[in-house]
């Protein structure tokens, strides 16, 4: 029980989207005395110890001197956004979300931290869709989400603070159409056969509403956003373009 404090809910992709519990141990900052008082927490680190030691990889041994730690910490100490790196093609939307700082990402996560509901809003958006879909990589022939080739090649917006502030109320009504189904994982909010109505028409808000932040004329399918898309990318890389302005996501190792 004394261990409590120390026990942290840990998701990668498969966790994040389907539900499923796992934990970890989080001691980043933790006392060592406080440690020592719990036998079967040192028998783990110790564990942990012996296993760094025992592999070929230099860097890996180096770790051994703190066992206590994960190998890579980037944890955001606020409340972050997850994109998983791997998705079903099926869903018509990546399933993202916020979790909080206690939450644990692995490195099959993506996270963005000082995410707010505007970033939300435009990562998932058909407007995003249409962008992953002809440039992310694959798994088989699921999506395969990575900062550096779909993230930050991503043209974002430039609306106007009463536009940004409309888009932020259709992405609350998202979160809650989502809350609205209680014990409903992402996987089942987002099958294309059990997706809610009213979650497929949140969405469809928000959708219009990103769209319009990119010009006033509609997008008639996703082709025309992906072409207006490149013509924007284009931009960005002829000299002198301003960059835009973003978290960086990160990945969790």
């Amino acid at each position: 029980p004394d261990a409590a404090p120390f026990i942290h809910p840990f998701v990668g992709a498969e966790e994040f989207i389907n539900g499923v519990r796992r934990y970890c141990l989080w001691l980043e900052g933790a006392n060592p005395s406080t440690l020592r008082q719990m036998p079967a927490l040192m028998k783990r680190i110790e564990q942990v110890r012996a296993f760094r030691l025992a592999s070929k990889r230099e860097a890996t041994r180096k770790l051994a001197v703190t066992p206590s730690q994960f190998a890579f910490i980037s944890h955001p100490k606020t409340r972050y956004l997850i994109i998983p790196s791997v998705s079903s093609e099926r869903r018509p939307y990546i399933p993202i979300a916020f979790a909080p700082p206690t939450t644990i990402a692995s490195n099959l996560v993506l996270l963005i931290p000082r995410a707010t509901l505007y970033h939300f809003a435009i990562l998932t958006s058909a407007m995003h869709m249409a962008w992953v879909r002809q440039v992310c990589g694959r798994l088989k022939s699921d999506y395969r989400y990575s900062n550096k080739l779909v993230y930050n090649n991503f043209p974002w917006p430039a609306p106007a603070e009463a536009q940004v502030a409309r888009i932020e109320i259709a992405a609350q009504a998202v979160l809650d159409a989502r809350a609205a189904f209680p014990g409903a994982t992402l996987a089942d909010l987002y099958d294309p056969r059990s997706m809610p109505v009213a979650l497929a028409d949140a969405h469809r808000r928000l959708d219009r509403l990103v769209d319009s932040a990119y010009r006033s004329a509609p997008f008639p399918s996703d082709r025309h956003r992906v072409e207006h898309l490149f013509g924007l990318h284009q931009a960005l890389l002829a000299p002198l373009a301003p960059p835009a302005t973003r978290p960086r996501p990160r990945r969790r190792h």
